[in-house]
């Protein structure tokens, strides 16, 4: 079985950005979505795949993910209910961790979280101070919920992470 223990956090700044190795363009969509499971498409660049998630909003969650031809992801994300969610993922190494920040375009333009998976919910990791406040268990930040409440459609609290 396979188990996904995610952090998410906002940022503080954008000093991250000079550290970012890596700036990946991704456009996903969801082909099926229930409060028990969600399953993914995922397209970036010429590599796609398919990804189904346990429900719940919480940093340990069972994930599955298979790669697939990106010819066949493009097919998949026209069957996506609601728009796709259009986001660069970027890449920064920090004290041996790696902060996957994604920074989101279209509806959702403005907002970029930072993610950090871990082994253990518990394990201790060093925190950049580029990392704000920790928005795991908000569920409007996750991808799923996007796709009927973007960024664009939240309040100023909200926004704060409150």
């Amino acid at each position: 079985m396979g188990r996904e223990i995610e952090r998410k956090f906002l940022l503080v700044g954008d000093a991250w950005r000079d550290a970012a190795t890596e700036h990946v363009p991704m456009s996903q969509g969801y082909i099926a979505r229930s409060d028990r499971t969600s399953v993914r498409v995922r397209l970036a660049g010429e590599r796609a795949w398919l990804n189904v998630k346990s429900g719940g909003f919480v940093a340990s969650r069972q994930e599955f993910e298979y790669p697939i031809p990106a010819a066949d992801a493009r097919e998949l994300l026209a069957l996506a209910t609601g728009p796709l969610i259009e986001k660069t993922r970027h890449i920064v190494h920090y004290q041996g961790f790696e902060w996957e920040i994604d920074e989101f375009h279209g509806a959702s333009s403005g907002l970029v979280v930072a993610e950090i998976e871990l082994d253990d919910e518990a394990q201790v990791f060093p925190r950049p101070a580029w990392i704000g406040a920790e928005v795991t268990h908000l569920a409007r930040y996750y991808n799923v919920n996007m796709v009927n409440y973007p960024y664009s459609a939240w309040t100023e609290a909200e926004r704060r992470g409150s």
